[in-house]
């Protein structure tokens, strides 16, 4: 037995030694408080910067959508030159060669989309030049202007502002629910990093108390090779209290392991591009706070919560949906008109034919309807039922999550209720096993008492301490997850929200 645990030794000894090595890359002294590691996650943190990029996009999409009402300027200029081979006809006024024109056009004209109609009215202009080799053309070069307004109107299909606006609304819905999301992911990440600093907490906390166990298991070793030399102890008291040893420096090298661990999740929440520092001293106050009441947390939820917001605008985004669907079931009946002037033609040029159009020109004007129909419009009509199934789907969803939250904020309430009493009892576990180990040792010291039984209450009061510490976690932790919930967290932390 003495042999095996000296090979056990051996191999555990190298791992103590790595461990005192890491040890040496000391925690900076600095205490890093919660709030400033949640104020570097909201600069530096992947999910927000990611979702920045989402919420950004959303704006990006209403812009475009509002820019289908942008009025549109067209322009264009055309010069057109032909030559026939040979005169076909006296008609043509030519004899020597065959007719040939030659022809410039030159147009602009603007048009703009009514949001309240769905119309698009139009004013274009144009200046034409015209030169041919004909005799009979009585004005040679011919310069011409005209100025026309046009209007194309649907009147019952694609008409009036519930269809004309619906993309532009369905995007402002967009970027609520994308700024919503971005609510949310921040609340998330809050969530993230208290758990992440409270582990963290945990963990050192953790690795203090293992190495003061060490310490102990220590002492009681060193004690008992003493005692043995006076023959107070037996080879079987100082075997024991180096399992003892053997046992508390792997607690260590795990909880060495652990520490390092929440801190590289810490740092990865926080500030993911410096892992080669390690986070500063980190500690929590004891929680004070009442209780929660139940009524309070659930109104708050209902209020704030950003999947409930961000439901209920995807709610009004299907009902936008629905009743284009409805107007999309009507025939198409569009209207078109147009009235124009036509300036007199002159030869002198196109600033005389400019000043002839106020004065002297033509009219021209028309007048149109167009109406089609899809025979039994099944297409129209089951697109109308699809967006009326999609809309109750989501009110369904809608319920169902209401139904969740209330699940969750009554689980959460009960959970800090119930994390606050464990606190209090484990604090007093803690108090009760320090006792008995000090009663346990000074019998031991008396003689009344064993290596066995020391090392027994030491694992006992070990075990109490940590108790204690993971009832505080666990209380910190609950009441974290139900701020996230009540959409507290950013008040409580000042976070300032981008518009």
């Amino acid at each position: 037995m003495p042999r095996i645990l000296a090979r056990a030794l051996l191999l555990i000894l190298p791992l103590a030694a790595l461990t005192c090595l890491r040890a040496q890359d000391t925690v900076p002294a600095k205490p890093l408080t919660l709030e400033e590691c949640i104020a570097r996650a909201m600069l530096k943190n992947f999910d927000l910067r990611i979702q920045g990029n989402s919420t950004q996009s959303a704006k990006e999409s209403l812009i475009v959508a509002k820019a289908d009402f942008d009025p549109t300027l067209t322009a264009s200029i055309n010069r057109n030159f032909s030559q026939a081979a040979s005169a076909t006809s006296r008609l043509d006024g030519t004899t020597a060669s065959g007719p040939s024109n030659d022809g410039t056009t030159a147009r602009v004209g603007i048009s703009d989309r009514l949001p309240q109609t769905g119309g698009t009215v139009g004013l274009s202009t144009n200046l034409t030049r015209n030169a041919s080799n004909s005799s009979n053309s009585l004005l040679n070069p011919s310069f011409g202007d005209a100025v026309a307004v046009s209007l194309s109107q649907p009147l019952l299909k694609n008409a009036g502002p519930t269809v004309t606006k619906a993309n532009i609304e369905s995007n402002k819905l967009g970027v609520s629910i994308a700024v919503l999301a971005y609510r949310s992911r921040v609340l998330t990440v809050i969530q993230q990093v208290e758990n992440a600093y409270y582990n963290l907490v945990s963990a050192r906390e953790t690795l203090r108390i293992r190495q003061l166990s060490l310490e102990l298991a220590q002492n009681l070793f060193d004690e008992n090779k003493t005692r043995r030399t006076t023959g107070v102890a037996t080879d079987l008291d100082v075997l024991t209290a180096e399992v003892g040893v053997a046992n508390a420096r792997r607690a260590v090298i795990q909880a060495e392991q652990t520490v390092r661990n929440n801190e590289d999740t810490l740092v990865a929440l926080s500030t993911p591009d410096n892992f080669d520092t390690r986070p500063g001293f980190v500690t929590f106050p004891d929680y004070t706070e009442a209780a929660p009441a139940f009524a309070q947390s659930y109104k708050l939820v209902r209020d704030n919560f950003p999947d409930t917001l961000s439901t209920l605008d995807q709610i009004k985004q299907l009902e936008i949906s629905l009743a284009v669907a409805k107007k999309s079931q009507l025939p198409s009946l569009n209207l078109d008109a147009s009235y124009g002037y036509s300036g007199k033609a002159t030869n002198g040029g196109y600033w005389d034919v400019t000043e002839n159009l106020p004065h002297v020109h033509g009219d021209n004007w028309s007048l149109g309807l167009t109406y089609s129909m899809a025979i039994g419009r099944s297409a129209d009509q089951a697109r109308y039922r699809t967006a009326a199934l999609s809309l109750n789907s989501q009110k369904l969803r809608l319920e169902q999550l209401e139904q969740s939250l209330l699940v969750q904020v009554r689980a959460d309430v009960r959970a800090v209720e119930t994390n606050l009493a464990s606190v209090a009892i484990a604090a007093q576990a803690t108090q009760l096993s320090a006792r008995q180990y000090e009663q346990q040792k000074a019998r031991f010291d008396a003689g009344l008492s064993t290596s066995r039984l020391v090392l027994q209450a030491q694992d006992d009061l070990e075990t109490a301490r940590l108790n204690e510490l993971t009832a505080k976690v666990a209380l910190r932790t609950a009441v974290a997850e139900l701020h996230r919930l009540e959409g507290t967290s950013i008040r409580r932390f000042g976070i300032q929200l981008p518009e």
